[in-house]
């Protein structure tokens, strides 16, 4: 009887805490989401143009240019604390792009610092974004030998 009584406490207290949630508004969000990564993809493309052309760099060359500079940007937007306020308003936006990881790598390694370099910063540098590059890792393996068989 004393189990049923807590459980039926469990989901009033559920039920009291979604009345006083706010409601997102998804279609605002979804805005946001796109407009930033939207404008993340156009500052990319805008700098592989011009190092492309200035630079008279190959398109694979400029690619990996750019890709350095797209991290360099986040890694430093993230730095200064200015990629996380990103966030908060982009959402997922902020994260897709290469900037989104570079922040991933940043943050917990600022977090830490305090730690040291090695069991501070080392440590805990790729604690979200190690997951992310394993099963990215693994599942492109499993695509390519699928594909491999598959053709």
């Amino acid at each position: 009887m004393a189990r049923r009584m807590k459980t039926q406490e469990k989901k009033e207290f559920q039920k009291l805490v979604d009345s006083n949630n706010p409601k997102p508004n998804l279609l605002l969000n979804c805005f946001w989401a796109f407009s930033v990564g939207g404008l993340i993809c156009i500052v990319g493309q805008f700098l592989h143009n011009t190092i492309e052309s200035v630079f008279k760099l190959s398109h694979l060359e400029s690619t990996n240019v750019t890709t350095l500079i797209m991290i360099f940007i986040g890694a430093f937007l993230t730095g200064i604390g200015v990629y996380d306020k990103i966030g908060k308003v982009a959402g997922a936006g902020s994260i897709v792009p290469i900037t989104g990881f570079a922040n991933s790598v940043v943050s917990p390694a600022m977090e830490f610092k305090r730690e040291g370099f090695i069991f501070g910063v080392a440590a805990k540098m790729f604690s979200i974004a190690g997951p992310v590059l394993v099963y990215g890792i693994t599942t492109s393996v499993i695509v390519g030998i699928v594909y491999y068989f598959i053709r």
